[in-house]
């Protein structure tokens, strides 16, 4: 079992950065593949950027390459996702999710979620 718990969302502007967390507690964090979705309000849940257990392998959606860094720090059971030049259609709300596989990223364990809002 991962408990994993987000934080660092907020309302910014247009150009701003965030940096969003995840800490996991429980078993084993550093085994698990981990990634960022998003949902938007009338959408879909999406992958956003995701980074293999060992971090060999990295995953970004072409809405967000050149703009998201994905990284993990496994000595202290946490997950981040830089965020730059945010822009309006960033808007959501950011989950964090634990899998043990990569292809799909099938979810094992979710976070509650953070809102992330950018004003035009």
């Amino acid at each position: 079992q991962v408990q994993l718990a987000e934080s660092g969302g907020g309302l910014v502007q247009a150009g701003d950065s965030l940096r969003l967390s995840c800490a996991a507690s429980g078993r084993s964090f550093s085994s698990y593949n981990m990634g960022w979705f998003r949902q938007a309000p009338g959408k879909e849940r999406e992958l956003v950027a995701a980074l293999s257990w060992g971090g060999g392998r990295v995953f970004y959606a072409d809405s967000v390459k050149g703009r998201f860094t994905i990284s993990r720090d496994n000595v202290k059971n946490t997950m981040y996702l830089q965020m730059n030049s945010l822009k309006p259609e960033d808007t959501a709300v950011y989950y964090c999710a634990a899998s043990t596989t990569w292809s799909p990223l099938r979810v094992n364990f979710w976070g509650q979620g953070t809102q992330v809002t950018v004003s035009s």
